[in-house]
């Protein structure tokens, strides 16, 4: 059963969306997500964030609930992405005397999206507080994580962490999972550009006591704060969490698969801590990104297709690159029956990498696998394990 309850006056009126294919329209969620949003009852209210138009109904009566009655004074808006801010206007309309708080650049932003009278918001910078009785919110920006306007807020009389999409994961409430392989996933493909800009935010925290982390997804992290804040610390910072590598690859006919599977033989003989295969044409290309992220080392394996890299190889090191992969060990191997050029392509996307060592030597096969290509795969493994 899902865990949402925070305190007898913060309330959760999020709600869980089972029904979603893709989150983002790129991100499989096998078991769906959560849109989260609370509300802190007090001599004034506020409600914290709305959700995705998917839960429209389900949040309206939650938050009627909630209520018990009483009219809302505030809504604050920490993220404007639709998936936490698409009920604002709806919201603004049915609670005509509230007032809409948020970051300056939020503030400005808002017309974009709505257009309820703009002279409700109540526009607010770092440090700058809100009162609502024994509750006070204070405002801290968190530009780029992973929006230009997004903001937290610290609740100093419960200490509790309105994190907006920090700390969030993929995953409706009540998925019974692991935390750490669906925040890893998350983190990376949504936020993990923005490591320096999350380090910010990080230092910023670090001066607060904080007792209790309310994200905008996932569950309420209540205990072992620690464990989760030193996963950000890492997980921003680029350095690898395992010792470990993933072979990424891709194969027309079958060929460069079975020297991978060669190749991942030869890496767990020499011993080798963790080894990971992600066929880039049938996995979900998220998970082979946390999986780039998340192990110290990385080969990649394609062959030549129209004289370039096979498409979704490009394409994970096209995301790679964009989400500013560093701070590794990288090996290639290519195959090409005739023109190889998938190792000269590969080389060129991981130079334009900060901090990676392109480690030799370079397989390249030609067709099928050869005792040569062998012998080069065992040279390849001993260097990237030495």
């Amino acid at each position: 059963m899902k865990d949402v309850s925070i305190s007898p006056n913060i309330l959760y009126i999020g709600a869980d969306d089972r029904d979603i294919d893709l989150f983002e329209s790129q991100y499989v969620v096998p078991n769906g997500v959560s849109y989260n949003s609370y509300v802190i009852l007090d001599e004034k209210i506020a409600v914290m964030d709305t959700v995705d138009r998917r839960r429209t109904d389900e949040w309206l009566k939650n938050l009627e609930a909630a209520l018990a009655g009483r009219q809302p004074d505030y809504l604050v808006t920490l993220h404007l992405e639709p998936d936490h801010a698409a009920n604002i206007q709806t919201f603004a309309e049915k609670y005509p005397e509230a007032k809409i708080v948020a970051s300056a650049k939020a503030a400005s932003m808002l017309p974009q999206f709505f257009s309820f009278d703009m002279s409700r918001v109540i526009a607010v910078k770092e440090g700058d507080t809100l009162a609502l009785g024994a509750h006070t919110l204070t405002f801290v920006m968190a530009p780029m994580v992973h929006w230009p306007e997004v903001m937290v807020a610290y609740e100093s009389s419960e200490k509790i962490l309105f994190s907006a999409d920090g700390f969030g994961k993929f995953g409706t409430l009540d998925t019974e999972e692991d935390w750490d392989c669906e925040a890893r996933r998350y983190y990376f493909n949504i936020v993990g550009k923005y490591g320096a800009q999350v380090q910010a935010l990080l230092k910023k925290a670090a001066q607060l006591d904080i007792a209790m982390i309310c994200p905008l997804h996932g569950p309420i992290l209540k205990e072992n704060l620690g464990y989760y804040i030193g996963k950000y610390q890492l997980w921003s910072s680029y350095q690898p969490e395992d010792d470990g590598v993933l072979v990424a690859y891709a194969s027309i006919h079958g060929n460069t698969a079975a020297a991978v599977r060669r190749f991942a033989e030869i890496l767990e003989a020499k011993g080798a801590k963790k080894v990971v295969t992600a066929d880039l044409a049938r996995c979900d290309m998220a998970e082979a990104i946390e999986d780039a992220f998340r192990y110290d080392k990385l080969v990649v394996a394609s062959p030549t297709y129209d004289g370039a890299l096979f498409p979704v190889v490009e394409d994970f090191l096209y995301h790679l690159k964009i989400k500013t992969w560093r701070n590794r060990k990288a090996g290639i191997i290519e195959n090409g029956s005739w023109a190889p050029a998938a190792a000269k392509l590969t080389r060129e996307y991981l130079e334009g990498m900060k901090c990676v060592e392109i480690v030799e030597p370079v397989v390249s096969i030609r067709s099928v696998m050869k005792p040569a290509d062998e012998q080069a795969m065992e040279a390849l493994a001993s260097a990237l394990l030495g």
